[in-house]
């Protein structure tokens, strides 16, 4: 839709479901092309034996990383309002150690966030969202400033909160040409936007490059440095511990 190939239509939407769901079942779309938000499970932890315990903690000691964001003046979290938007967005803000959230979540997730923000030293937070340019968008990035803020007067007082929009505004509708559509006529919140527009309907590099951009900003190079390279150390002391 974001490059005008299919109409921004409920039943063209519909068919490119059941067209994707086709090329799946019959092997044309691998299964690891398409990431189902919907699945959700808990599953235990076991191992065949001793071997494959070994295996998997030398596995761990191979990923080991500190917080990467530890030392910086402020914490930085990036918030969607759609969830299957989430492993989109991490693979772009995982350098930085910086986490993704789904900013439609519940109260519990907003409480978290200004526990979060009492512990790692950090003076402010900044949470930087991407939203639907719609009355439910607009709506969640209120509710979403106006709750986290008032959790952390009461959990991190000391920690100065930070919200940014970084998409989707009208500017990047008209910079992109991203399709639109008419505000419903049954909702009557305040808008001040005449159409509206949804955060998928951002080309993904374009997306991927404001994320990028909006934490470089805001992030002291050196002090990451020194960080990865603590990191790196510690991890090959933990590698010295496994048999070659």
């Amino acid at each position: 839709m974001s490059r005008g190939v299919l109409a921004k239509q409920e039943r063209t939407y519909k068919r490119l479901v059941d067209l994707l769901g086709m090329a799946r079942r019959s092997g044309r779309v691998s299964w690891l092309a398409i990431r189902d938000g919907t699945d959700a499970a808990v599953e235990p932890v076991a191992y065949d034996g001793p071997d494959e315990y070994r295996r998997a903690q030398l596995d761990a000691a191979r990923g080991f990383r500190l917080d990467r964001q530890a030392g910086q003046e402020s914490r930085l979290e990036v918030w969607c309002g759609t969830a299957g938007l989430v492993p989109q967005l991490a693979t772009v803000t995982d350098p930085w150690g910086v986490p993704v959230y789904a900013s439609a979540a519940g109260l519990s997730a907003r409480r978290a966030a200004a526990q979060r923000a009492a512990v790692g030293g950090h003076s402010s937070v900044r949470i930087m969202v991407i939203g639907d340019w719609d009355p439910t968008g607009l709506h969640l990035f209120t509710a979403l400033a106006e709750d986290v803020t008032a959790f952390a007067a009461l959990d991190a007082p000391d920690v100065t909160m930070h919200f940014d929009r970084l998409a989707v505004t009208e500017d990047q509708i008209a910079e992109f040409g991203l399709p639109t559509a008419p505000v419903k006529a049954s909702d009557r919140r305040s808008f001040p936007g005449t159409s509206t527009t949804q955060a998928e309907a951002l080309p993904p590099d374009a997306l991927a490059s404001l994320v990028r951009d909006a934490i470089s900003r805001r992030r002291d190079t050196g002090i990451l440095a020194e960080v990865l390279e603590r990191e790196e150390a510690q991890r090959r002391a933990l590698l010295e511990g496994f048999p070659a």
